[in-house]
């Protein structure tokens, strides 16, 4: 496992028409993907949030045949302790990163992973984090 995916490139796959490299990208690597319990949070506040209907009925199944195969990473006390540093390091600059956003990072970067997201600019001033994004054509 090496691809720690933010919740915007999950949420693509489950889109009607996802972005063909996204996908391209996933089946790819499909075995060394995880995700973070932050992401797997927002997938699903998410999807609790939209009215009862067949799309949010598809998108829950969607989860549940994920959540078989897919492996969520908790933020543990390794990724506190590193979110805690870093975060005091970028308010310190003048930066304030999402939240949430700093929770997956810490993830991604105590377990050595690669963070694949779309928001790119959302993550580059977090340091020592490699990060990719799969919706461009590589």
């Amino acid at each position: 496992m090496q691809f720690l995916l933010d919740t915007n490139i999950v949420s693509e796959v489950m889109r009607i028409n996802p972005n063909q490299n996204v996908l391209r990208r996933w089946e790819a690597h499909r075995s060394e993907l995880v995700v973070a319990a932050t992401t797997w949070h927002e997938l699903l506040f998410g999807i609790a949030r939209m009215p009862a209907s067949e799309r949010r009925q598809l998108k829950e199944a969607f989860l549940v045949e994920l959540s078989s195969w897919l492996p969520i990473l908790p933020y543990d006390e390794a990724a506190a302790n590193w979110h805690a540093f870093e975060r005091a390091r970028l308010v310190a600059s003048g930066k304030t990163p999402a939240y949430m956003d700093s929770q997956i990072a810490a993830v991604a970067a105590v377990n050595q992973f690669t963070l694949i997201t779309a928001n790119v600019a959302d993550f580059t001033h977090f340091s020592g984090l490699e990060i990719e994004d799969w919706t461009k054509r590589k």
